[in-house]
């Protein structure tokens, strides 16, 4: 006992002499305070500021394009082995790949604590190690530019201006993307890489016809010999001419198309040359598309996404490209515009507006508050001066620890909590002021003023320093949690710790010094508002406080059935991993018929954007990207697309009220125009973190694991059915696996042995013919197009000119390809999925009107009775709600851990288990208000409301405190413990009451604001309002009642330790 005294001593002693010194040395705290200000004002310019913390995995996506291979052969030659080569690779979480004609995606997940340089050096050296094993006509392997799921923060397009139209066509829009707009933004501070999309490539074309090559008698490999030799610059050193030297290099390139025409293939016998005019038609040609954009319905035009680097600045960057932009319109020719059409600023503004907004109103209800019960304006300014100051030094704070400033870091701060300390030392020091007998109407003098407030506020600085380190205990664990969770809400915490640090530095120092300066010295207990209405607050007390003590039994065991009812409760509310936030924009998954060309989606696209502007005039402009970009990152086929409705701002809708009411009206419009085209409505950020977290753009992902592929389609397809009888269940998406009709075309080994060719030969004559083969580059000065020879286009129409096309044999005649291979049409694999490894199909559908976790628990119940696998064969469960479990079992252990904390802090406190379990027993009270304000509100439990009721506890267990030692104050008077608990219950009313409304009252405004993303907050600060007043109102009266019980069952029956006198035991040497 004796050494916990002397800890406790030693203890205020340190405290005290930092009030004395506070109070002491006003100037020095004035000005530090002053420079807190200063420096904080410009930390504040400098905080980077987002929508949402960044989300997305640490990975790694390694690219390889090959214009020329099928879907089975770009996983046998590519995808394989370049998983197996980095499936060593230290640090690797999951590594998933996507096959699909033409394109291999493989995505490296790291785990979180892996430096991505280091990654990337490390996937860089595998890469150069399996090159040897890809030949490089099959396409190079490429890492993807360090982006994340939050990287793409502006996309634009590139467009003729109204009357200009006819003057730009999609390929000279293109050229203007590639080497105006795009070679100027890469270089700009932050920007990883821009990605074209859209337009036609520009190439230059020799389209040969095959008649006319065969009356010449001229073989494909010589047009190719012919138009590489004739293509070359060189040089010839130098020679010396008297003093001076001159340099000799030679002008062989191709620049315009009559250069190429007139190339030399062959000299025939007599002597006559053959030139490439002879044979074929050289013109302006475009590279086979796999992606295109639209802009309002009104035709194709050329576009870009800006990717920005990992863990820049997403304002900064984006301000520094419309700078950029800018500079870049003013060297654009005439009449073509740069239109950006999704702006990361709008999603930011919006996120941070409503947080804004929150804070603010949040202050002011605090003001009020503090003013209502303190009952002095001055006071009430004072404590509320500690908001701004701690602000700042939390934003200071989240500055040197790289917090950034968004939804969720600054979106929880609870400015309750914050003045919660400054709030007990000045009441504590208006209670001494009005209670001065002898000074009564009197002014004291400066050096009184500083004593009492000395006095008072060391007095009560225990109990204001504990009650923080308590919050601040409180939020810890959430410093534990992992994966997205811990991306999410870790911020939160950081600022919550940072913010309470701050005002507990400034109510050690601050406060105290402000308090002998700036509250009033002249003492007169004249009754105001504020103790009239603690007077009647009192009597209440006083009078409802006798009938709960006659009848304690009924009291404590109807709580504890309340409690039971809370729990029961809990197990009916929903369950869903983070509510979604609007974004002010819709990204819509729209998707034609597997095997569709892009013009059929482009036209689907068109079509849709005109019956949506037509009907609705909330949207702003609708941009429709289909297939992919130039840098594959999300690699579409090109039937499907995402249409980008970009939104005015939400007061100018006439429509709808919401965002969800308005995606089901938009899509119910769409349905009655277009048939075989689905629609899924989604938010541009969302569908991206989706994506890049799990591979699928849906909220829930089914994954089914095998190794034959028919045997995956036909149980996905099962599956989806299913799926389609959940309630909750939309946009149902079965991944098309095959249903892509393919010309395959088999060799017959015989045959071509008796011609005397290989498989070789004919494999680059069908490749050149139809893909086109590049033989070189034509330069229009700075900028470079490829030359490339393929048949001429109408030759390249249906089946039988596949038949038909004519092989060289090595005796100089042609035979068509038919008499050496099976050419027919079938049906073939379109994409195929791996997983670590394993192959893997996806069925993925979006949750509307109903939360996550009910809607996979009656899809797995429903799947267990109507689908049995074969063996080799899994399913699982992945989206958000992996995330939800795996975030659940987190806070499993986050949660007890933060309550067996406080329970050790509050035996420290009262050096007693007995009162420690007495102040705990407000824990499961607030929970009961929590689980019941969520019921009420029809809300389901998300991690943001687990989040909650962390905060809750802390700050529920504050008033039990204060409670408690008061009545252990009060038990050195009187000997009635009734008296005891009436007395002290009224005498801490004032106090317990202040806390409890300032800290849920904060919140207030966040538990009403519809603003936008609004969503996340919501829960959280219904958990923490309805908790704590419910737990204040039950606190007040259950803890006497429990009081009285365990002091008459458990009195206190420690003996205090004493000295023995030498004479009392007859110690002698």
């Amino acid at each position: 006992m004796k050494i916990s005294v002397i800890r406790e001593k030693k203890k205020k002693k340190m405290l005290n002499k930092i009030i004395e010194f506070s109070i002491k040395n006003k100037l020095i705290i004035i000005l530090m305070t002053l420079g807190l200000i200063i420096y904080g004002i410009f930390e504040v310019k400098k905080l980077p500021i987002d929508a949402v913390p960044d989300i997305t995995d640490n990975q790694v996506q390694i690219i390889t394009v090959s214009p020329s291979l099928g879907a089975p052969d770009v996983e046998r030659f590519i995808t394989f082995p370049l998983e197996q080569a980095n499936n060593n690779i230290a640090g690797i979480k999951q590594m998933r790949s996507f096959s699909r004609f033409g394109l291999s995606v493989i995505t490296i997940v790291f785990e979180d604590d892996i430096d991505l340089h280091l990654a990337r050096q490390q996937v860089a050296e595998r890469l150069q190690q399996v090159s040897k094993d890809i030949p490089t006509s099959l396409g190079t392997p490429q890492m993807a530019p360090i982006s994340t799921g939050l990287g793409e923060i502006y996309q634009y397009v590139v467009r003729p201006k109204k009357g200009y139209e006819h003057r730009y066509n999609a390929m000279q829009l293109r050229t203007i993307q590639d080497w105006v707009v795009r070679r100027q933004l890469v270089g700009t501070e932050g920007v990883a890489d821009v990605a074209s999309f859209g337009g036609d490539l520009k190439q230059y074309e020799v389209a040969i016809n095959p008649s006319q090559l065969q009356s010449m008698g001229v073989t494909m490999t010589e047009v190719f010999d012919a138009l590489s030799k004739n293509n070359q610059n060189t040089g010839g050193a130098y020679i010396e001419k008297g003093p001076s030297v001159l340099f000799i290099r030679t002008e062989g390139l191709v620049g315009k198309i009559s250069d190429i025409e007139n190339i030399v293939v062959k000299n025939l016998p007599d002597g006559t040359p053959i030139l490439v005019k002879n044979i074929g038609t050289v013109q302006y040609g475009k590279a086979i598309r796999y992606g295109a954009m639209t802009y309002n319905g009104e035709g194709e035009v050329a576009g870009a996404v800006v990717m920005m680097m990992k863990g820049a600045n997403s304002n900064e960057v984006i301000a520094k490209v419309k700078t950029r932009i800018e500079e870049i319109q003013k060297t654009l020719p005439e009449g073509v515009k740069i239109d950006a059409f999704l702006d990361r600023t709008k999603m930011v503004n919006n996120a941070i507006g409503t947080v804004e907004k929150n804070l603010m109103e949040g202050a002011l209800i605090v003001v009020f508050v503090l003013v209502l019960f303190l009952g002095n304006f001055r006071a009430g300014f004072l404590v509320a001066s500690v908001i701004p100051l701690a602000m700042l030094f939390a934003i200071i704070m989240m500055n040197i620890f790289g917090v950034s400033g968004n939804l969720m870091s600054l979106g929880a701060l609870d400015f309750g909590l914050i003045v919660d300390g400054a709030v007990i030392i000045v009441e504590a020091v208006l209670h001494r002021l009005q209670h001065l007998k002898i000074y009564q109407g009197k002014t004291i003098s400066q050096k009184f003023m500083d004593d009492e407030v000395y006095t008072s506020a060391s007095k009560m600085m225990n109990s204001a320093v504990f009650g923080q380190i308590i919050i601040l205990i409180v939020y810890l664990p959430i410093l534990t949690l992992q994966g997205i969770e811990g991306k999410m809400f870790k911020p939160m915490a950081q600022t919550v710790i940072f913010a309470l640090l701050g005002a507990f530095i400034l109510s050690l120092t601050y406060i105290p010094m402000m308090s002998t300066l700036f509250l009033s010295k002249k003492i007169e207990h004249k009754k105001n508002f504020s103790d009239k209405m603690m007077e009647k607050l009192e009597r209440l007390y006083d009078f409802s406080l006798n009938k709960v003590l006659s009848i304690p039994n009924i009291v404590f065991f109807g709580v504890v059935g309340l409690f039971f009812v809370a729990i029961f409760v809990m197990t009916r509310l929903g369950g869903e991993f983070i509510p979604s936030l609007p974004e002010g924009d819709f990204a819509v998954d729209t998707r034609v018929l597997p095997g569709s060309n892009l013009k059929t989606s482009t036209d689907a696209v068109q079509k849709s954007s005109q019956i949506l502007l037509k009907k609705f005039p909330e949207i702003e402009k609708i941009v429709g990207k289909t297939g992919s970009s130039e840098i594959p990152t999300d690699p579409m086929p090109i039937d499907a697309s995402d249409m980008m409705i970009i939104l005015k701002p939400r007061d100018e809708w006439t429509s709808a009220k919401s965002y969800n009411e308005l995606s089901e009206k938009m899509s119910a419009e769409l349905k009655k125009y277009l048939i075989g085209v689905t629609y899924s409505f989604q938010y541009p950020v969302a569908m991206r973190f989706n994506e890049l977290m799990t591979g699928a753009r849906q909220d829930v992902v089914c994954k089914i694991y095998g190794e034959n592929l028919d045997t995956l389609k036909i149980y996905a397809e099962k599956l989806g059915e299913i799926s389609k009888k959940i309630d909750g269940a939309q946009n149902i998406y079965v991944e098309p696996v095959s249903g892509m009709p393919q010309i395959v075309i088999t060799y017959k080994r015989e045959a071509l042995s008796q011609f005397g060719l290989n498989v070789n030969d004919v494999n680059n004559i069908v490749n050149t013919a139809f893909a086109g083969q590049a033989t070189g580059s034509v330069f229009e000065g700075e900028k470079k197009f490829d030359l490339v020879v393929r048949m001429s286009g109408e030759k390249r129409k249906n089946v039988e000119d596949v038949n038909n096309l004519l092989i060289s044999t090595p005796i100089g005649s042609e035979i068509p390809l038919s008499s050496v291979a099976n050419v027919e049409l079938k049906e073939s694999i379109n994409q195929i999925q791996r997983e670590n490894a394993m192959r893997r199909i996806i069925v993925g559908f979006n949750v509307r009107e109903r939360d996550i976790q009910s809607t996979v628990e009656d899809l797995q119940a429903s799947v267990e009775k109507n689908l049995k696998l074969p063996t080799g064969y899994s399913i699982k469960y992945g989206g958000t709600f992996e995330n939800l479990q795996q975030a659940k079992a987190r806070l499993g252990i986050a949660v007890p851990v933060s309550l067996l904390l406080i329970l050790l802090m509050l035996y420290f406190a009262f050096n007693s288990i007995k009162y420690g379990l007495l102040i705990f027993s407000a824990i499961p009270l607030s929970a009961i208000g929590g689980i019941l304000s969520l019921w009420l509100r029809d809300m389901n439990f998300s991690i943001s409301a687990g989040v909650g009721f962390i905060a809750l506890f802390g700050v529920a267990v504050l008033n039990g405190i204060v409670l408690i030692a008061e009545f252990n104050r009060q038990k050195e008077f009187h000997k009635d413990l009734r008296d005891v608990v009436k007395i002290g219950g009224k005498t801490r009313l004032r106090p317990v009451l202040m806390t409890a409304f300032v800290a849920s009252l904060g919140f207030l405004p966040m538990a009403t604001s519809t603003g936008e993303g609004a969503e996340v907050q919501r829960p959280l600060a219904t958990v923490v309002i309805g908790g704590l007043l419910l737990a204040t109102y039950l606190t007040l009266y259950l803890l006497p009642v429990m009081y009285i019980w365990f002091e008459t069952h458990l009195p206190d029956k420690r003996r205090k330790l004493k000295e023995i006198s030498d004479a009392e035991d007859g110690y002698e040497l």
